[in-house]
C-alpha cells in the first residue's frame, strides 16, 4: 500500500506540471486556433532566468520567481502574439505549425546565448546547459518527511501541489466568475460573434496568450528542480501535457488539466507495476507518446476521408506558360557552376560542407512531398533517416555491397512511412503533425533501442562507396554525384507533379471529397505521398551518414527533425529546388556565422529558428517571395511608376487593395440616414461580388433587401458589419465615414449583425449569453419576464435549445438596448411559421424605439408586410430601390427570377 501511494503522490508532481503546460495549450489554442509547439520553450526560458537570477545572481527565490511568473512570462506571450501569432492566424496551418516549431527551436538557444554573452561581459552567470539538481523555490537542500512508512515527500513536492491548486483555483475563478473569463469563454465558442458584439478578439487573445505563458512560466519555475535545464527535457514535457491538451480535446480547462493529473500518476503507475514491459528498454517513459497517438485517433472525426489537408492556396505561379528553358536554364547552370567548383575554387574544407549541405538536400526533398505536395505536416522525417541508416550499416556490417544496402535501407524507410501512415491518415493539420511527432519519439525511446539495431553507444560504420571506377571517397567526387542525383531527384519530383499522378495529388490535397467522387483513392493517394517521402528521406540518410562515415542511433533524434522542417518550410516547401538550397544554406551558414560573426553554436540555431517567423508575412517561404517579388516590380514597371511596386505584388498575390477615401457623397452623408453604402465594390480575393451598390436606411426604418441566391445580399451584409473591407466606395455610419472601421469599431458604433444562423454563443447558459451584452440584473430579469421559455432554463446551454428559442435569445437583449443599426441576414431562417411571425414582431418593435433595419430575406411576402423601403439585389448591384407601396408583382418575380438589369428596367 506505501508503495502504491508513494507512486501516486510522486506522481501527482509531474501531474501537477503537465497540468500547468495543458491548461496553458488549451487556452492559447481556444483564444486563437493555435497549437503553440513553443509552449515548453517559454517554461524553459523562465527555468534558465530562474535558476541564474537565483542562483547566479543572489536574488531571493519567491520574488524571482513571482517576477518571472507574473511580469516576465506574461510579457513574453503578450509580444509573441503582437509580434507573430495574430499575423499566424490568418495563414495556413503548415505555416502556423513551422512558425512554433521555429519557436520552440530558437528560444531556448536565444536564452543560452544571452547567458554566454552575460559570462563573456563578466557577469556572475552559472554554467545552464543541462544542470540537474538544482534549487528550487522553497528550501535548499529540500526537507524531506515521511508520514507512512515507504511513502516519502519533500518540500519541493509541497510546494509544487500547493501552488497548483492555488493556480487551478484562481483559473476557475477567472474563467467562471469573471466577465473576463466570461468573454473568453465566448471566444472560445465563436470569435467572429464576438468581435460582432463589439468585443475586441485580439484583445481577448493578447490576454489568454498572456495567460498561457504565465502558466508555462510557472511551470518552468517549479519543474526546475525536476528537470534541472535540459531544453531537450522541457520539450518532452510539453508534449506529455499535449496529450492531457487532446484529452480535453483543445477546448476544455477542467478536463485538461484533470487530464495532466491522471497522466502523472498512469506514467508513475506504469513504471512501478509494469512488470511485462521489463524487457522492452524505453516503455515506461514512451506510455505518454502512446496515449498522445491513441487519443488523437479516438479525437478523429469518424468518416472522415483519409484526414484532412490543410486549406491553404497554392502560390502565384510567376513562370506559368513559359518555356522549358527559361525555368530550367538558371537550376541547371547553377549546377554545373557548382560541378565546376569543386575542381577549381573551393578548398577542401569548403568542399566538405557543400558536400554535406547536398547530402542533407536529399532529406530536405522528402518534406516537399508529403508537406509541399501532400499538404500534410509529418514530423518523423528523422526517424526514417535513422532506420534507413541503421539498416544499411547493419546490413554492409555483414558483408553487403553499398548499392544493395542503400537499396534496402530505403526500402525499409518507405515500408515504416507506410506502417507510420496506415493510422496517422485519419487525422489532418496539427492533429497529424502531433501524431507523427508521438510515433518519432515512440521510435527514439523503443525502436531503436534494440541492440541489434543500434550496436550500443558506437553505432555502425558506412564507407563511402566504391562504384566502378568512381570512388567518393574523395570530398569533390562524392559532391558532383550528390549534385548528378539532387537533380535527377528534383527533376523526377517535377515530372511527378506535372503528371497525371502528380494532379490527382494536389486534388486530394485541396478537395479530398471532389478528388473521392472524381474517383481518385484518396487514402492510396496520400500513402503514396507518405511511402515515397519516407523512402528519400531513407535514400537521403543514407547519403548523409556515408559522408560522415558512421551512424549512431542518437545522430537523427525527433527534435531534429523539427529543425529540419522549420528550414525548409522557411526556404519554400512546394518547389524541390528550394530544398537543396536549404540544404546548402543549413551546411554553409554555422560555418559561415562561426568564421564571421561568432563561434557560438547557439546563434545558427537561433537564426534557423528565427526564420519560420518569416512564413507570417511569407507563408511559402524565403525563396518562393523573392522571384515573386522581382515579378511584381517588372510588372509593375511595364505599367508606369504610378502602378507601385507593392500594390503590383500584392495584386499577384491576389490580395485586396486597401480602400482609398472614395467617392464623397457630399450631403447625402448627412441626410439622417443611420446607414449609407456608397459606391461598394467588394469581393472575395480576386473574385468580384458587388459592383457599385448604393443603400440608405434611416433611424426607424426596415429596408428590405431582397434579390435571389447568388446575388450578393450576405456580401453587402459582411460590408456593412465590417466583415469584409470594401475595395472602392464608402460606408457612413451616423453621417461619419467607417470604411476603414472593423466589426469591433462597428459594434460600438450601434451597427449590429445579426447573421445568418444563430447569433449566439452555444457552449454558454443563456444566462451567459445574456451577461454579455446586458451587465444590467433588472435588464436581465425583463427578458425573462417577457420571454417564460427562457427564464425556464436559464441555466441550460443555449446550444441545446430549439432554432425559434435561439434566435429569440439573439434578438431578445436588443430590445433592451436598442442598437443604433441592425443588420439582420436571413433572421427567420429555418424557424416555423409561428417563430417566424414573433421574430418579424421583435423586428418591427425594434422600428419602433428608431432602430434602424437592413433585413435580408428569403421570404419576400412575409417581409414585404412590415417593410418600409425594398430594394432588390442582383448580380452585385441594385437594380430597383423604393418604397414598398411601389412593388410590382412582376418586379419581384424577375428580381428572383435573376433577370438581367436591362430587362428590368
Amino acid at each position: 500500500m506505501g508503495d502504491l501511494l508513494g507512486f501516486v503522490l510522486s506522481g501527482l508532481v509531474s501531474g501537477a506540471l503537465y497540468a500547468l503546460l495543458a491548461t496553458g495549450l488549451v487556452l492559447s489554442y481556444s483564444a486563437s486556433g493555435l497549437f503553440n509547439f513553443a509552449h515548453g520553450a517559454t517554461a524553459y526560458l523562465c527555468a534558465l532566468a530562474f535558476y541564474e537570477l537565483h542562483s547566479g545572481f543572489g536574488w531571493p527565490a519567491v520574488p524571482t520567481a513571482l517576477l518571472l511568473v507574473c511580469v516576465v512570462a506574461p510579457g513574453i506571450g503578450w509580444g509573441l502574439d503582437r509580434l507573430m501569432f495574430r499575423k499566424l492566424a490568418r495563414v495556413g496551418e503548415t505555416a502556423q505549425i513551422v512558425a512554433t516549431i521555429g519557436l520552440l527551436v530558437a528560444l531556448p538557444a536565444a536564452g543560452l546565448w544571452v547567458v554566454e554573452l552575460l559570462a563573456d561581459a563578466g557577469a556572475p552567470v552559472l554554467p545552464a546547459e543541462n544542470q540537474f539538481g538544482l534549487p528550487g523555490v522553497g528550501p535548499s537542500p529540500a526537507v524531506s518527511w515521511q508520514p507512512l512508512d515507504g511513502v516519502g515527500i519533500d518540500s519541493d513536492q509541497l510546494i509544487t501541489w500547493a501552488v497548483t491548486a492555488v493556480a487551478a483555483m484562481a483559473l476557475w475563478v477567472l474563467m467562471r466568475h469573471t466577465r473576463l473569463g466570461l468573454r473568453l469563454r465566448a471566444a472560445v465558442d465563436n470569435r467572429g460573434l464576438v468581435e460582432l458584439r463589439g468585443i475586441s478578439a485580439d484583445r481577448l487573445s493578447s490576454v489568454a496568450w498572456m495567460l498561457s505563458s504565465g502558466l508555462a512560466g510557472l511551470a518552468g519555475v517549479l519543474a526546475t528542480p525536476l528537470l534541472g535545464l535540459s531544453a531537450h527535457d522541457y520539450t518532452l514535457f510539453l508534449f506529455v501535457s499535449a496529450t492531457a491538451a487532446v484529452l480535453g480535446r483543445f477546448v476544455s480547462v477542467p478536463l485538461a488539466f484533470a487530464g495532466g493529473l491522471g497522466l502523472g500518476v498512469l506514467q508513475n503507475l506504469v513504471a512501478g507495476y509494469a512488470t511485462f514491459a521489463e524487457g522492452i528498454t524505453g516503455f515506461r517513459t514512451a506510455v505518454p507518446f502512446l496515449i498522445l497517438f491513441a487519443g488523437l485517433l479516438i479525437r478523429a472525426r469518424r468518416g472522415r476521408a483519409a484526414g484532412t489537408a490543410t486549406a491553404e492556396a497554392p502560390p502565384v505561379d510567376h513562370l506559368a506558360g513559359t518555356t522549358w528553358a527559361r525555368r530550367w536554364a538558371p537550376w541547371l547552370a547553377a549546377a554545373v557552376l557548382l560541378c565546376a567548383a569543386f575542381y577549381t575554387v573551393t578548398t577542401p574544407f569548403w568542399s566538405g560542407i557543400l558536400t554535406q549541405g547536398l547530402a542533407i538536400s536529399l532529406v530536405f526533398v522528402s518534406f516537399t512531398v508529403v508537406t509541399g505536395l501532400g499538404a500534410m505536416v509529418s514530423l518523423a522525417q528523422a526517424t526514417f533517416v535513422t532506420a534507413a541508416a541503421l539498416v544499411a550499416g547493419l546490413l554492409m556490417s555483414h558483408g553487403w555491397p553499398f548499392v544493395l544496402a542503400l537499396a534496402v535501407g530505403t526500402g525499409v524507410a518507405a515500408l515504416l512511412g507506410a506502417v507510420v501512415a496506415l493510422p496517422a491518415l485519419r487525422l489532418g493539420g496539427r492533429s497529424l503533425a502531433l501524431a507523427t511527432l508521438a510515433l518519432a519519439f515512440l521510435a527514439d525511446q523503443v525502436l531503436f533501442q534494440f541492440r541489434w539495431l543500434r550496436n550500443g553507444d558506437t553505432g555502425w560504420e558506412i564507407p563511402r562507396p566504391v562504384i566502378g571506377p568512381l570512388d567518393l571517397g574523395d570530398d569533390r567526387a562524392m559532391g558532383v554525384a550528390l549534385v548528378v542525383l539532387c537533380t535527377v531527384t528534383v527533376y523526377a519530383l517535377t515530372r511527378l507533379r506535372d503528371s497525371a499522378r502528380g494532379r490527382a495529388m494536389l486534388a486530394v490535397r485541396s478537395a479530398p471529397e471532389a478528388a473521392l467522387a472524381c474517383g481518385v483513392s484518396v487514402v492510396r493517394t496520400k500513402l503514396l505521398l507518405f511511402t515515397v517521402s519516407a523512402g528519400l528521406a531513407g535514400l537521403g540518410g543514407v547519403m548523409y551518414t556515408s559522408y560522415n562515415t558512421r551512424v549512431t542511433a542518437t545522430d537523427f533524434t525527433a527534435m531534429t527533425g523539427l529543425i529540419w522542417l522549420a528550414v525548409v518550410v522557411a526556404a519554400g516547401v512546394r518547389r524541390p529546388q528550394y530544398a537543396v538550397v536549404a540544404g546548402l544554406v543549413f551546411a554553409l551558414a554555422p560555418h559561415l556565422l562561426a568564421q564571421y560573426v561568432t563561434e557560438s553554436a547557439h546563434l545558427p540555431v537561433i537564426l534557423f529558428g528565427l526564420a519560420g517567423l518569416a512564413l507570417a508575412n511569407d507563408p511559402d517561404g524565403y525563396c518562393a517571395a523573392i522571384p515573386l517579388r522581382w515579378h511584381a516590380r517588372r510588372q509593375a514597371g511595364r505599367k508606369g511608376p504610378a502602378s507601385g511596386s507593392a500594390s503590383a505584388y500584392a495584386s499577384a498575390q491576389g490580395a485586396e487593395p486597401r480602400p482609398g477615401s472614395g467617392e464623397e457623397p457630399g450631403a447625402g452623408a448627412r441626410d439622417g440616414a443611420a446607414l449609407r453604402l456608397h459606391g461598394i465594390h467588394a469581393g472575395y480575393g480576386t473574385a468580384p461580388v458587388l459592383h457599385g451598390v448604393d443603400l440608405a436606411v434611416r433611424p426607424g426604418e426596415i429596408l428590405a433587401l431582397l434579390g435571389p441566391n447568388g446575388a450578393g445580399k450576405s456580401t453587402t451584409c459582411r460590408v456593412a458589419a465590417g466583415l469584409l473591407r470594401p475595395r472602392r466606395g464608402e460606408v457612413w455610419v451616423g453621417g461619419r465615414a467607417a470604411s476603414r472601421e472593423g466589426p469591433v469599431g462597428r459594434a460600438r458604433r450601434g451597427v449590429l449583425l445579426a447573421p445568418e444562423g444563430r447569433g449566439i454563443f452555444p457552449g454558454l447558459t443563456i444566462e451567459e449569453n445574456l451577461l454579455l451584452q446586458l451587465s444590467d440584473r433588472d435588464a436581465r430579469d425583463a427578458v425573462y419576464d417577457r420571454f417564460e421559455a427562457l427564464a425556464r432554463r436559464r441555466n441550460v446551454a443555449a446550444g441545446s435549445l430549439s432554432g425559434g428559442e435561439q434566435q429569440l435569445l439573439a434578438l431578445a437583449p436588443l430590445l433592451q438596448h436598442p442598437p443604433a443599426v441592425l443588420v439582420a441576414d436571413e433572421p427567420s431562417l429555418g424557424l416555423a411559421p409561428r417563430v417566424v411571425d414573433e421574430v418579424f414582431t421583435l423586428l418591427v418593435e425594434l422600428r419602433g424605439n428608431g432602430t434602424a433595419l437592413l433585413l435580408v430575406e428569403e421570404k419576400a411576402a412575409e417581409v414585404l408586410g412590415i417593410a418600409d423601403t425594398v430594394a432588390y439585389l442582383a448580380q452585385g448591384a441594385v437594380s430597383w430601390c423604393g418604397p414598398r407601396a411601389e412593388v410590382e408583382t412582376d418586379r419581384l418575380t424577375e428580381a428572383y427570377l435573376g433577370m438581367s438589369q436591362g430587362r428590368r428596367r
